[in-house]
């Protein structure tokens, strides 16, 4: 009630009121927002600023510390130290920037004292700037106080090294032996080695010193010190070890004529103890041993006095190069010669006892040797064994008559010998005669006693001989038989095992012939059975081994008569069971071979029709007219494509079967479906050749008699109607049609002739298709056309006026009607510069130009 009683002026000036206050309570509202805002952000910065300088007082604190390390070890920790540092000066970088931006946006909004700001800004700035300057100095002088300390650490351990080598050359042991000089000389030549090796390294240090000094480095004066002792020391130790490498040299050769010499004396005492020896044998043969050592002895006695002269040779050339042994050299050498004198003399005394005992062994060895032979002889008599069989009794008289044989050629040659030898002893007066005189008689003895046992032993073999001789012939007799009787079986059996598979009916009768044949010669073999077991009976009966010349027995020979007659039985089935298979085999050979020769026929009959029928079409009908004849034989071709089928089916049977021939026919189906593509790729060519032949009639003037006088003349030729002329044929074909090819000699060059096959055989494969053949004979008919522009002049003068096309009159009253059918129905309207077409006008430009183009 009161709203409706006050005016609505008074209303709308309380509410206008009281919207603006409320708009400067928001605007107060954000103002102080806003400020208080701005009071943060300084309060940031300046908490950043404060940090960021207690951060700046600790690197230049670090930064300002004038230690750059001791030694290497410190230099590289301290190195360490610096590139922490470093890293953390550039993660303090983007900090810096972040005050930087803190500051820029605190005096962009001109709400604090900008001034203020900016000193701080810019105090940060340079302070940071300066830490980064004194960052680098102190790595630059970091990296100085490195290469000084690197160079005093690589010089010490060089000094060291030195230090260590001259030890080494200083050593006054130069070897008490070969051996050992020979070990110090390796050594010092590994040494040298490895001095040649260093100096890369001395040289180094050198120049790196060098280097240093030049650069004014700190310790300029300590350098140039201890590089001038450090190249002392170098030449010192490289002086040392030449002059110990020549000591070793003349020790190593002293050494060695040392160890000749020792070598000379070891081998004259050894000699010696030999020489010296009072075993002068005795047997014959140990004399005769000792004599043999005695002549090798003094040849190499003689071997050796030349290395003695060698050796003293070589100790006088060391003596005039007055090498620091001379004194032992040559006392050395002469006790050396003296040996040599020694070792003469006791070798003449022991040659001379030798050659005295030799002489009273020889007899004694002869008869040692007479009387190991009879006591051998003797032994062999002594056996019992008179042999087991015939062959073991003949093997025992032929080592018998052998060894009758040995004691006569003994009682030539021991007997004989033995006793002239004692005879020349007792005839000398030897001191031993009665000995050898009683041995002598002793030996005589033996050997007539071997002579009687020797006669008696050969007698009874002789007796033993007899008995078996009857058993071997009964042994024989069965062997042989057995033998035989077992190789008919076994030809029997591999007969009847040998697997029936037959490729014909013919095959299976003779087989079963043969089988009739051999069942009728059993009785012969049963005869041969019977007479093994009779003589099988008759070698039991002596009761002797098993037979020595076979391995049958009459046991094995029954089971293998049993077993025949089982494989008989078994071969019989097999035969009749073939028998039935070659009669389905037969069948199916006829059947193919019905099919087979049927086809084959009309192959003959269709290739005749196609190569001589079609000329009979030639003579009477045009060459559509042939082209349609063409066409209908073959798709009579295509159609008997079922007919081959049916045949191949028939061969897939055969040869699942594995019937590998077939007497019916000679035709196989690889053959005839070969044909047949043959036949099939001809009725496609004849095809194509007469497409070609009527559009050479069309396009290029060609008559249709000319055509057909080509075809029929290239048939004519064609004696073996393959649809191909040899070159020879070729040639005589191209005379026919009134080439003039010269006659030339077989094996003589035919240019005109060759160029004429580069165009129809460039590949040279040795025939003429007819379709080349016709092309070649129509580019000649048309040879005088050289190009589209020679034909568009041609039609350009049947035009009148000259003008860019002809029109229908035109063509008809200048050409035949077929040309003039054919170019009407090939050539396209004329249009003229506006695209518009022209009655009864033709552009032969454009047809020339695609007849080229095609």
């Amino acid at each position: 009630m009161i709203l409706n009683v006050l005016p609505s002026c008074v209303l709308q000036a309380r509410l206008s009121a009281l919207d603006e206050q409320w708009q400067f309570l928001v605007n107060k509202s954000a103002e102080k927002s806003q400020k208080l805002k701005e009071a943060n952000k300084q309060q940031n910065f300046n908490t950043g600023i404060k940090d960021f300088d207690f951060w700046l007082s600790e690197v230049e604190a670090l930064l300002a510390s004038e230690d750059y390390g001791k030694d290497l070890a410190s230099v590289n920790n301290l190195l360490k130290k610096h590139q922490l540092l470093e890293a953390d000066i550039s993660a303090h970088e983007d900090r810096l920037k972040d005050l930087n931006g803190q500051a820029d946006s605190l005096m962009t909004s001109n709400a604090f004292d900008t001034s203020q700001v900016k000193d701080k800004r810019d105090a940060v700035n340079a302070r940071f700037a300066k830490i980064k300057s004194m960052a680098a100095g102190r790595r630059a002088k970091l990296n100085e106080s490195h290469r000084l300390h690197q160079f005093f650490r690589d010089l010490d351990d060089e000094e060291s090294w030195i230090k260590e080598k001259k030890l080494l050359v200083g050593s006054e042991d130069y070897g008490r032996d070969l051996t050992g000089v020979q070990n110090l000389r390796k050594k010092h030549k590994r040494l040298e080695a490895e001095l040649g090796a260093h100096e890369p390294a001395i040289q180094s240090v050198l120049d790196t010193g060098k280097k240093l000094s030049d650069d004014n480095t700190i310790g300029q004066e300590e350098i140039q010190q201890r590089l001038a002792q450090f190249v002392d020391h170098w030449k010192e130790l490289k002086d040392l070890s030449g002059a110990r490498g020549k000591r070793l040299e003349e020790s190593l050769e002293y050494q060695q004529f040392v160890a000749n010499v020792e070598e000379e004396e070891a081998w004259i005492n050894e000699k010696l103890n030999l020489v010296g020896s009072e075993d002068y044998g005795d047997t014959l043969a140990a004399v005769q041993g000792l004599l043999k050592k005695h002549e090798a002895f003094e040849t190499d006695f003689t071997v050796h006095r030349d290395r003695v002269n060698d050796v003293c040779a070589n100790g006088e050339d060391l003596i005039k190069k007055n090498n620091h042994h001379v004194d032992n050299i040559s006392a050395k050498m002469a006790a050396l010669r003296g040996k040599v004198s020694e070792l003469e003399r006791a070798a003449a005394q022991r040659k001379a006892k030798l050659d005295e005992n030799s002489a009273f062994l020889q007899f004694n060895w002869k008869a040692d040797v007479v009387e190991s032979w009879i006591g051998e002889k003797e032994n062999s008599l002594k056996t019992d064994d008179y042999g087991r069989d015939l062959s073991s009794v003949q093997t025992l008289l032929t080592k018998q008559e052998t060894f009758d044989a040995g004691l006569q050629a003994f009682q030539q040659e021991g007997i004989t010998n033995i006793t002239a030898l004692k005879d020349q002893l007792l005839a000398a007066k030897h001191v031993q005669s009665k000995a050898i005189e009683a041995r002598h008689a002793a030996l005589i003895k033996r050997w007539n006693q071997l002579l009687s046992n020797s006669t008696a032993r050969k007698k009874k073999l002789l007796e033993a001989q007899e008995h078996f001789r009857k058993v071997e012939d009964l042994f024989l007799t069965f062997a042989k038989k057995a033998s035989a009787f077992n190789s008919w079986f076994e030809n029997a059996e591999e007969d009847l095992t040998d697997p029936v598979r037959c490729n014909s009916l013919e095959e299976i009768r003779a087989l079963r012939e043969a089988h009739e044949a051999f069942r009728s010669s059993l009785s012969s073999a049963q005869a041969d059975f019977n007479q093994l077991a009779e003589l099988d009976q008759q070698i039991k009966s002596y009761q002797v081994v098993s037979n020595p010349y076979t391995w049958f027995t009459m046991e094995a020979l029954e089971e293998t008569w049993r077993n025949l007659q089982k494989i008989i039985k078994e071969r019989e089935l097999e035969l009749q069971k073939e028998q039935r298979r070659q009669e389905e085999n037969d069948k199916l050979r006829q059947e193919f071979a019905q099919h087979a020769n049927a086809f084959h026929q009309w192959l003959q009959e269709t290739r005749t029709y196609l190569l001589d029928g079609s000329c009979m079409v030639e003579e009477s009908g045009t060459l559509e007219s042939q082209l349609e004849a063409t066409k209908r034989k073959h798709q009579e071709i295509r159609a008997m494509r079922s007919q081959l089928k049916k045949i191949e089916d028939l061969g897939a049977a055969m040869e699942e079967a594995l019937i590998l021939d077939n007497k019916y026919t000679e035709h196989s189906t690889v053959g005839l479906a070969q044909q047949w593509d043959q036949l099939d790729q001809l009725g496609m060519r004849m095809q194509h050749n007469l497409e070609q032949q009527i559009q050479a009639r069309n396009t290029t003037g060609v008559t249709e008699e000319a055509l057909k006088e080509f075809s029929m003349m290239f048939k004519h030729f064609d004696k073996e109607k393959s649809g191909r002329l040899n070159h020879q044929e070729f040639k005589s074909c191209l005379r026919s049609l009134g080439y003039d090819l010269p006659m030339v000699e077989e094996g003589e060059p035919d240019p005109e002739f060759e160029a004429i096959l580069d165009t129809v055989d460039p590949n040279r494969d040795g025939n003429v298709s007819l379709q080349e053949y016709m092309a070649f004979m129509i580019s000649r008919e048309t040879e005088n056309v050289k190009s589209s522009e020679e034909i568009e002049s041609a039609f350009r003068a049947l035009s009148a006026e000259n003008k860019p096309y002809v029109t229908k009159e035109e063509l008809y009253q200048n050409l035949t009607k077929e040309q003039a059918d054919y170019c009407l129905s090939h050539m396209k309207p004329y249009l003229d510069s506006k695209g518009r077409e022209l009655p009864s006008a033709f552009d032969f430009v454009e047809f020339t130009r695609s007849l080229f183009v095609s």
